[in-house]
């Protein structure tokens, strides 16, 4: 097979296993469906009986390997939070008092009905004292400065030309939708969902004060507007190529585009100093931004900024604007039955405010150093995988392939938690004002954000607090990151053998390696800089083998008549494919290095299959499939298993599958591509 010849050259570079041989299987075969063969579909072979065991439960839309691993963890971050609540001896502005304060307003329900409106009081008022455009400008730059951004994003990320300044990069947004494209299509359902949503405008116009004759008109007016904006805003697809968000301009040049904005008075006003320019990232939607400014009325503007305060407040006031809340964001859009107790919330929330210094607490009591040394050596056995195919590619020519090796070269990777931490100096919390303490945390980080636009970049920064179950890639630093949080079974066990953990958290790292040289990632070259470094015979020739994936997603169907977007989730379904495959061919030397028995009948490449699909198990509410679908860009869990398994040559042969089974793609569409 492919995958064997091209690593037979790596096997004297894969040095020792990552794990020793362990008789803990990892996998519970009460969770396996024996009725349905793995050839015909693993998906459910794997995890048939745990998916008709494990209905949604009632406070989430979905419910998968991801949401166990993250509850156990919320457990613990939970009691952390409420031992960090009883302290009261502790130095002012330490993790423990952050956590604290917050945990104990947060909880304080009584002080928060009965404050019920009033924390958004002061900004109702100054809503209604708008008489002028610009007026409404003024706003707007007033909320981007607080953290609470409406109408645009505004992003602070390294330039994507230039690897060693950062630079601002305003994007196209003011939606209150997942996106454009529930806007804009015409079916019944999202014609229904429109209507559900005008009449939830409505209702939370009425929350915030507004009588009820006048809430209906205000909100036609609200989806109106957000409709003209969604319709200039870039679809998905395009937003896969990172050149369609890049665009920096000179303020001068971006106050063509939008003189009624003036953009140094706006970085002015969110105390950014000494910037000269930024990215207008998408300028189509600002142009449409300016018209809007031009020509909708102060009434209709006052309108879209009262939606904008009640719906990004409501989560954090009394109960009949959480439930008003719930009932559209959580009912019926995602299908929740019922809303996540407050502690759960709780945690949620400062897993997003005070994720760091909640992340030191628990990295402390819960991340042994031994976790991460495994985690390198796997790394390395991956990474030298890799580099075993690029330098073998028969598609790749030698110029590319000399650009590809570079890139390998420069990968870094970062496991458990960061080395510096966001600073908290000078935040102060209060045990009984939860909205302030909201506003202040979203005010602090949105200022920490914007202090580094240009400054020299600090490589050692994470993107996600260490307690997270998540991983990711930066291609402008050509760094994989894997937080503590998700080192734990299932994906990182270990008590288990290699199988199992090649399988799930080594190919979780191949699919992040692959992210590097996705439809997407391929675009930036080793220094992390936005640069086709490809000719154009081989870049054709990746298109082309891309486009059959494409093809492939694009067959599946999540629902009736509910087909993946094989453009969208392209760069995951290459890491996916290529993230498996890296990892299998990465066990295969460990394999040489110390061979593994059977466990509970299962071969060890069995295992190895059994580990990636144990981990993307997940049921759905009908409703959380449709914006999985629709928003992207991961694709269900069943085709992220059964997806790249019937490409593989090492999959068939793994389970004995023949020629015409389901699970096996014929040789005119399979897909290879890493």
């Amino acid at each position: 097979m492919l995958v064997r010849s091209l690593l037979a050259a790596a096997v004297a570079l894969a040095g020792a296993p990552a794990f020793a041989q362990s008789n803990a299987s990892g996998l519970d075969r009460s969770n396996f469906d024996a009725t349905t063969a793995a050839c015909t579909d693993f998906y459910q072979h794997a995890n048939g009986s745990w998916l008709t065991h494990n209905p949604v439960p009632a406070a989430y839309s979905s419910w998968g390997t991801f949401n166990e691993l993250d509850q156990r963890n919320n457990t613990k971050l939970r009691e952390i939070a409420r031992e960090a609540m009883a302290v009261r001896t502790i130095a002012a502005g330490s993790p423990q008092v952050l956590v604290g304060s917050f945990y104990a307003a947060a909880l304080d329900e009584a002080t928060i009905e009965r404050l019920d409106a009033t924390p958004i009081a002061a900004d109702v008022k100054s809503i209604e004292r708008l008489r002028k455009r610009a007026d409404v400008v003024a706003l707007i730059r007033q909320w981007h400065a607080r953290g609470t951004p409406v109408l645009f994003g505004l992003g602070v990320r390294q330039d994507l030309k230039d690897t060693s300044r950062i630079i601002a990069y305003a994007t196209q947004g003011g939606l209150g939708l997942p996106n454009r494209d529930y806007y804009t299509r015409t079916d019944a359902d999202s014609v229904t969902l429109r209507e559900q949503y005008l009449a939830h405008i409505a209702r939370m116009l009425e929350l915030s004060g507004v009588k009820q004759k006048n809430a209906r008109k205000q909100a036609n007016a609200v989806l109106a507007l957000e409709t003209r904006l969604a319709n200039a805003a870039l679809p998905r697809e395009e937003l896969r190529d990172p050149n369609n968000s890049y665009n920096v301009v000179t303020f001068d040049a971006a106050n063509t585009v939008t003189p009624a904005f003036d953009w140094r008075m706006f970085f002015d006003a969110i105390g950014v100093v000494g910037a000269k320019d930024f990215s207008l990232s998408h300028p189509a939607f600002f142009a449409t931004m300016q018209r809007e400014l031009e020509k909708t009325s102060v009434k209709d503007w006052q309108a879209y900024l009262r939606w904008n305060l009640v719906n990004g407040a409501a989560a954090n006031l009394s109960s009949r604007f959480v439930d008003a809340d719930f009932a559209f964001s959580g009912t019926v859009l995602r299908g929740q039955k019922a809303l996540k107790p407050r502690d759960e919330r709780t945690v949620d929330q400062m897993n997003s405010l005070l994720g760091d210094p909640l992340g030191q607490l628990f990295v402390a009591r819960y991340f042994p150093p031994q976790a991460k040394a495994r985690m390198m050596t796997m790394i390395g056995n991956l990474k030298t995988a890799l580099r075993a195919r690029l330098e073998q590619l028969p598609w790749m020519g030698e110029a590319t392939r000399a650009q590809a090796i570079e890139k390998w070269s420069t990968f870094t990777p970062k496991i458990g938690y960061t080395e510096v931490w966001k600073d908290y100096r000078g935040v102060a919390l209060l045990r009984d004002a939860h909205f302030a303490n909201v506003r202040r945390l979203q005010q602090h980080l949105t200022q920490l954000n914007l202090a580094k636009i240009g400054k020299p970049v600090d490589r050692r920064e994470w993107g996600m607090p260490p307690q997270q179950v998540n991983a990711y890639y930066n291609a402008t630093w050509n760094e994989i990151v894997f937080p503590a949080g998700i080192l734990q079974p299932p994906f990182f066990d270990m008590s288990a053998d290699d199988a199992l953990n090649y399988g799930a958290i080594g190919a979780v790292i191949g699919h992040e390696l692959l992210h590097g040289f996705d439809d997407s990632g391929s675009r930036f070259d080793a220094q992390g800089r936005l640069n086709m470094w490809w000719t154009a015979n081989d870049r054709k020739e990746f298109e082309a083998r891309a486009d059959k994936l494409v093809t492939q997603a694009g067959e599946f169907e999540a629902l009736p008549g509910l087909k993946l977007n094989g453009r969208v989730s392209l760069g995951e379904n290459i890491g996916d494919l290529g993230g498996v495959t890296m990892a299998y061919g990465a066990l295969e030397l460990a394999l040489k290095e110390r061979p593994l028995l059977q466990i509970d009948g299962l071969t060890p490449q069995q295992r190895f299959f059994h580990g990636w699909a144990q981990i993307w198990r997940r049921s759905y509410t009908e409703e959380a499939l449709k914006i999985q679908v629709n928003v992207g860009p991961h694709s269900p869990g069943k085709f992220r298993v059964n997806g790249p398994f019937a490409n593989l040559d090492s999959f068939a042969e793994a389970f004995g599958c023949k020629a015409g089974d389901a699970m096996v793609r014929a040789d005119a569409t399979r897909v290879q591509i890493w």
